[in-house]
């Protein structure tokens, strides 16, 4: 089999003030903090000179405002399959807060009423996966944290339960690739920290 050279860049969006407070931020629509702002365009620093196939972005505005800050806002393309996991009736509260009623309670291993089963998340990923296979060339994703989580995880063969596994700072970049024909991760949960 031959040595396969395709990279998947991966970046989750800049802070807001719920991923700052550890809220479990699905579908709610909030825009990014200053510091948010500020660590999205240092990304265009790190990014600068890599040339991408293609370039897909969740359609929240969060993960918008940071792929344009970076510099891409121009040549992404917008797809549903990148929205965050809907956490139903756990949108906004903390891990924290669940467990006061839950004390066992876990994202990965318990269900989500009126939200979505992480197998349906699996499947967007799985469906992102698909789609960046016909691309010939690098491919550039800004999503959010557990998506790009679950993606890796599926990218990888493994369940999308495993992407517990797979911490992602606010405007961290990750890279998934091959080594040889094996999928691989290359890179992972590299930050430029703002320290403002």
């Amino acid at each position: 089999m031959s040595e396969l050279h395709q990279e998947l860049w991966l970046i989750r969006h800049g802070e807001t003030e719920w991923s700052a407070a550890k809220q479990h931020t699905g579908r709610t629509d909030i825009p990014l903090t200053p510091k948010g702002e500020r660590q999205a365009t240092e990304l265009r620093q790190v990014l600068a000179g890599r040339q991408f196939s293609w370039v897909l972005c969740s359609p929240l505005a969060r993960a918008r405002e940071t792929c344009r800050l970076a510099g891409y806002g121009d040549v992404a393309s917008l797809s549903e399959d990148l929205l965050e996991w809907d956490y139903g009736i756990y949108e906004g509260k903390t891990t924290q807060e669940i467990r006061e009623k839950q004390p066992d309670w876990s994202i990965w291993t318990t269900s989500v009423p009126q939200g979505e089963s992480i197998q349906q998340v699996g499947e967007r990923a799985q469906r992102v996966i698909e789609r960046v296979r016909d691309v010939s060339g690098d491919v550039l994703l800004f999503a959010h944290a557990h998506i790009l989580r679950i993606l890796t995880a599926c990218w990888l063969g493994l369940p999308p339960e495993a992407g517990r596994l797979f911490i992602l700072g606010t405007a961290s970049i990750s890279v998934l690739g091959y080594e040889r024909e094996t999928r691989a991760i290359r890179a992972w949960n590299i930050s430029r920290e703002v320290k403002r």
